[in-house]
């Protein structure tokens, strides 16, 4: 009770409460405009969080994170276009709802469902987290190497039909990672003798030109008029709620689904979305009409994709793992401020934790509450012509590579990234382990460097600790199914 007391405390301030109010909001109108995502605007927002305190820069990030998987169900029910990549099923029975002229309902469905969905998973947050974290007292070096190698098994084989060239682009991110000065034999590593580079690969420009900036090149890449016209139909915002209290069953299962992949690293929206889908239809009394404008449908693929949303942070605050590109940004939010993501932050800074939990349901009623009474409005974003915003979002992305550390060479770094994350777009090569590589690979060396040390250079250390040894089994049970199910598809 303390701590929620603190952490009201924290969450009551002028600061905190516009950075949840305005992160929604921004997240709501990237979210409805078509060929944004929100990896690009947290990125550009990046470095202006390092000049705020912790807790309203963490909120500023995690209202667009989390507002934009609500936005992103408009242009996806209405246009038939999904705002963001993980609102593809939404698509599925939202926009055929819309055709019949049900788009109100369609959309109150799409809005309740997520909040319940968040709403579920700021309390898996709060129950999983601290536990975690004091089993994660009990990590030494070998637990830590093991558990980033899992995180980053599983952000290669989540991206199944494109697993050699993540594993590609995670050796490639593994590798910049490994640029700059080393402290532990005070070398140079591929610097070149370049001044600029001994501080290692910049992680803010690298994000910057890799998901903003490169979805700038693609929108000023589109010819013609692509703005598009938008009509909402139907009545009742607030139907959704008995549609929702009709598929109790399906949310809840949803709901869990959704959390428990927002606990696996590189899995998030998509794997609970694809699974939460699947088993609705299967457990359906009317499966024939999914993708026909079944709700069932639409509640199944919205719920699930907000459950990841808070789980999603269980793995950075209880261990310092990033799950994903979008934590890794708010892991540089915490190390700027010397808040060490782990079990030291619950004990040393209970009042930021319980701020934080309540920041996020702030922020899935901020959001709610905005789209319920105001939709006739945002729908008009998706008119907005997508050359004139990748002008905007590319002039943001040079100002945002700059003001981190006012270096030039961060502009050119972002531009770098910027071309290159364009060619991975145009051939469909997912970017997002670059990322991933970067801020996990030199944990995981560092730590087996560490675990090599103590053992004497015995590379059984890794067998004998019983946690290691459990994650390490988890490394080749997941990539012995991998390969199976690969094997199986060959036969079939």
């Amino acid at each position: 009770m303390d701590a929620i007391l603190l952490g009201l405390n924290e969450v009551a301030t002028l600061d905190v409460i516009m950075a949840i109010v305005i992160g929604a909001l921004i997240g709501v109108t990237i979210g409805s405009i078509p060929g944004l995502e929100p990896a690009g605007v947290m990125a550009i927002l990046l470095p202006i969080t390092f000049a705020m305190e912790p807790l309203p820069g963490v909120s500023l990030l995690l209202g667009v994170y989390g507002g934009a998987w609500y936005g992103g169900a408009i242009p996806a029910i209405l246009m038939n276009t999904p705002g963001t990549p993980v609102a593809v099923l939404t698509t599925y029975d939202g926009y055929p709802m819309a055709k019949r002229g049900e788009a109100r309902r369609a959309l109150s469905i799409a809005y309740t469902s997520s909040f319940v969905g968040g709403l579920i998973s700021v309390f898996s947050l709060v129950m999983l987290a601290p536990t975690l974290s004091q089993i994660a007292r009990k990590f030494g070096s070998a637990e830590f190497a093991m558990l980033a190698a899992l995180g980053m098994i599983f952000v290669v084989l989540a991206h199944r039909k494109h697993v050699v060239e993540a594993a590609m682009m995670l050796g490639l991110g593994i590798f910049l990672g490994t640029v700059g000065l080393d402290l532990s034999y005070s070398t140079q590593v591929y610097t070149f003798g370049q001044s600029w580079l001994y501080s290692g690969i910049p992680l803010v420009p690298a994000v910057i030109g890799l998901f903003a900036m490169s979805q700038a090149f693609v929108l000023l890449s589109q010819r013609g008029n692509d703005a598009q016209k938008t009509e909402l139909t139907g009545s009742g915002f607030f139907s959704g709620v008995i549609d929702l209290l009709k598929h109790k069953m399906t949310v809840l299962r949803s709901a869990a689904l959704g959390v428990v992949m927002g606990l696996l690293p590189g899995v998030g929206e998509f794997g609970s979305q694809f699974f939460s889908y699947t088993l609705a239809q299967k457990f359906s009394k009317t499966p024939e009409k999914f993708g026909d404008g079944n709700p069932e449908g639409l509640i199944a693929s919205e719920t699930s994709n907000n459950a990841v949303t808070a789980s999603v942070m269980v793995p950075l605050l209880a261990f310092g793992i990033p799950a994903d590109a979008l934590m890794a940004m708010l892991l540089a939010v915490f190390m700027v401020h010397n808040y060490v993501p782990g079990p030291t932050l619950f004990v040393e800074r209970p009042e930021f934790i319980s701020g934080l939990y309540i920041s996020l349901l702030l922020m899935n009623v901020v959001v709610f509450t905005y789209l319920t009474f105001a939709t006739k409005w945002i729908v008009n974003l998706t008119r907005v012509r997508g050359r004139f915003i990748g002008a905007f979002i590319l002039v943001l992305g040079f100002i945002g590579s700059y003001s981190q550390n006012y270096q030039f060479s961060d502009c050119l770094i972002a531009l770098g990234f910027a071309i290159f994350g364009y060619v991975l777009r145009r051939n469909q090569i997912p970017a997002v382990p670059i990322i991933l590589g970067l801020v996990l690979g030199p944990l995981f060396l560092t730590r087996t460097q560490q675990a090599l040390g103590v053992a004497g250079g015995d590379l059984t250390i890794f067998l004998q600790r019983p946690v290691s040894l459990v994650l390490f089994i988890m490394i080749l049970v997941s990539i012995g199914v991998f390969a199976w199910s690969q094997l199986r598809q060959r036969k079939v």
